[in-house]
């Protein structure tokens, strides 16, 4: 899985923000991907969409974008 290229990974992390976004508010869409992504997504899967991110993080939901941000800047903290 760890050379998944950026289509099959933003196509990911849109189905896991849709299965949070049905869970409740847009607070807990964005922590609730974030907190999978963080706990199902090896390092490098994880790069990879902050790469892309950094490229603009084209096709990626507005929330799950926002929890993809959120998580990348969580780690670069430590």
């Amino acid at each position: 899985m760890s050379h998944m290229g950026p289509d099959k990974l933003v196509y990911m992390a849109n189905q896991i923000g849709t299965f949070f976004k049905a869970q409740g508010s847009e607070d807990n869409a964005i922590a609730g991907v974030a907190e999978h992504i963080k706990k199902f997504w090896n390092l490098q899967m994880r790069k990879s969409i902050y790469a892309h991110i950094d490229r603009g993080g084209e096709g990626l939901k507005p929330h799950v974008k926002a929890a993809i941000e959120k998580l990348k800047q969580a780690e670069a903290a430590h």
